[in-house]
């Protein structure tokens, strides 16, 4: 929630009177005209942000546990079912192994062996099987709503793993996604398996050890968008690594040489947290070198998002007077009053319809807009920049309200977009065309490429350096027009990092990003790193949560959490830069996997990866 946009109309005396109290009448004075607006208009934006000062406290009745009187009276060896399901994978796994129900008080203990045998084996077996995917951490009554992506995904193949089926295709979209190479390594266990059992495993990755893996890799491109949908090369990888149209191919032959610039951490200031313990965090502190780029490391369940998004994002957010959520539990944070902003750069949408375009998000499209509206036919009309805007009336098409397309509903099938007739697709009126600009109509200027888009605007600054970033970051096969909606989180990402780098740089800005190189291909992710080096270069900080090892190995500095997920977690195994950890890392998986991945690909041949290689 943003201080200067929230609760409506008069948001920032109320909010300061929910956050910080009334002057001796207490921290709930402000909500009292807040909650009759909101129930008198219904409004659903100022309710979802109104959630997000609530907090979740356990029924009074239950303690929690969610069963009544009777069904928490049941017991088995005197542990009732609540107890049971409190516990992580491997401690149920250990509970249930060593179970014994001998001894039965009425002297049964035969029949309830034969009628638990069965149960048991099952319980064991699938317990195996969610411990394999990488997933020992979790609580058996851990809410759905709770698990990121990835470990949905892997809660799902363990069920499948469970069904002992053969001859079944499984296609796995990324099931790396927040997994460190150490799961990793357990995942691809488990994919063999399946093979093994007579199934087709078909998975869309970009991990190299995925890729190293499997018995056949299909590499589609060149490029990305307009520059894609080719197959470039199918083979083992021994094929893929030479054919040289394969971008693919090329990153697998590189050498892993660092991309930015070494830089000295004793010149840094430090933000220390102290005392930090939300969640499975063990009263840690940590500190972060401020104009550094720190990367927060540890294998799944270790703690990184707790500490870097609910700790130190939210607790600097509520530091500069701006509220983000409630801060997790920390006794001090020092050290950032240099520190000016704080930004979550993440993946989700820039927009939510079609009507929100890339072009408008960076703030070109307005530019745009002037630019058509001061040429000498559109002034002798009259007409204002308004006029090119495909969400307003007037200028736009009526039939499709500028939306260029109408979708028809489809009984029992799902609905289809088909281009409007009035407009061609061309999203407004005759009128509106008729104004051109070097010969392009404002709809042409839709349909331009970011790459195609650079020269014709190169004259005007303030259009041609929103493009030139985009460009520079991999993002020049995007169209102006392009749905918001129809983006990948890793685009969605690229393009708001590319609306901070346009920005007018004061620095002393942190940027916080998890896992930023979710469905990134190699290429992406190096382009990813010149962008984040960019940004600590003009003077700003950034923290990214990641198991990335392109990424681990180009940050200045690592904080590397675990020693494993869960209860087992939490705690800070070894700090320093990435060549300290991978030398002397001892106890640290990180460290284990840094100094393989380096040696490793430092003995790699080099080869140039093509200019067009990017996804």
């Amino acid at each position: 929630m943003d201080i200067d946009k929230p609760f409506g109309k008069q948001p920032k005396k109320i909010q300061e009177e929910i956050l910080y109290g009334g002057k001796g009448r207490g921290a709930f004075v402000g909500l009292v005209p807040y909650l009759k607006h909101l129930w008198e208009n219904n409004d659903q934006d100022s309710a979802s942000e109104l959630d997000e000062l609530m907090t979740e406290i356990p029924c009074t009745v239950c303690k929690g546990r969610r069963l009544n009187t009777r069904a928490q009276a049941v017991k088995v060896r005197g542990k009732t079912i609540w107890e049971v399901t409190a516990l992580s994978v491997d401690d149920a796994k250990a509970y249930f192994e060593t179970l014994d129900l001998s001894g039965s008080p009425d002297g049964n203990t035969v029949r309830d062996q034969a009628v638990a045998d069965k149960i048991l084996r099952e319980i064991q077996q699938r317990l195996n099987f969610l411990s394999e995917v990488g997933l020992p951490y979790l609580t058996l009554d851990r809410r759905a709503d709770t698990l990121s992506g990835g470990e949905a995904q892997r809660i799902r193949l363990a069920a499948q793993l469970g069904s002992n089926l053969r001859g079944v295709c499984y296609i796995l979209d990324e099931p790396t996604i927040g997994l460190h190479p150490r799961d990793n390594h357990m995942l691809l266990g488990t994919l063999r398996r399946l093979k093994k059992l007579g199934n087709s495993v078909l998975v869309v990755e970009h991990d190299e050890a995925t890729i190293q893996s499997a018995d056949l890799i299909v590499d589609l491109g060149p490029g990305a968008g307009v520059r894609g949908g080719s197959v470039v090369s199918i083979g083992t990888v021994e094929e893929i690594k030479n054919n040289p149209a394969s971008p693919t191919g090329a990153y697998l032959c590189s050498a892993k040489k660092r991309i930015g610039p070494k830089r000295e951490l004793n010149k840094a200031g430090w933000l220390t947290v102290r005392g930090a313990k939300a969640h499975n965090l063990k009263n840690i502190d940590v500190k972060i070198p401020l104009g550094m780029w720190t990367c927060v490391t540890g294998i799944s369940g270790s703690g990184k998002s707790t500490l870097v998004r609910d700790v130190i994002y939210k607790g600097l957010k509520l530091q500069l007077g701006q509220f983000a959520g409630r801060p997790g539990t920390h006794k001090e944070i020092s050290g950032g009053k240099t520190l000016e902003r704080v930004v979550e750069v993440d993946q989700t949408p820039i927009g939510k319809t079609p009507r929100s375009v890339p072009a408008s998000y960076v703030g070109l499209l307005d530019e745009i807009r002037k630019l058509y509206a001061l040429a000498p036919e559109a002034r002798l009309r009259g007409y204002t920049s308004s006029r090119f805007s495909f969400n307003v009336k007037g200028g736009r098409c009526e039939t499709c309200a500028g939306q260029g397309k109408i979708r028809k509903e489809m009984s029992f099938l799902p609905d289809v977009f088909i281009d409007c007739e009035a407009c061609g697709g061309e999203r407004f009126n005759e009128e509106t065309l008729a104004i051109r600009f070097n010969d392009k109509t404002i709809a042409d200027v839709f349909r331009m490429t970011v790459e195609e888009a650079v020269p014709v605007f190169h004259a005007f600054p303030k259009i041609a350096r929103p493009l030139k970033i985009l460009e520079d970051i991999g993002m020049g096969y995007i169209t102006l027009g392009q749905a918001s909606n129809t983006l990948s989180g890793g685009e969605a990402q690229r393009i708001k990092l590319a609306y901070e780098l346009g920005k007018e740089s004061h620095g002393k800005t942190l940027y916080v990003l998890d896992e930023p190189t979710t469905g990134l291909h190699f290429a992406d992710v190096d382009k990813l790193i010149e962008i984040l080096h960019r940004l600590v270069d003009m003077g700003n900080t950034v923290i990214t949560i990641e198991h990335n090892l392109d990424i681990i190995k180009d940050a200045d500095y690592l904080v590397d959490l675990g020693p494993e997920g869960g209860e087992e977690g939490g705690r800070v195994v070894t700090c320093g830069s990435p060549l300290e950890i991978a030398q002397d890392g001892k106890n640290s998986y990180t460290a284990r996997f840094l100094r393989e991945y380096l040696n490793h690909g430092g003995a790699r041949t080099t080869r140039q990866a093509p200019r067009h290689a990017t996804a």
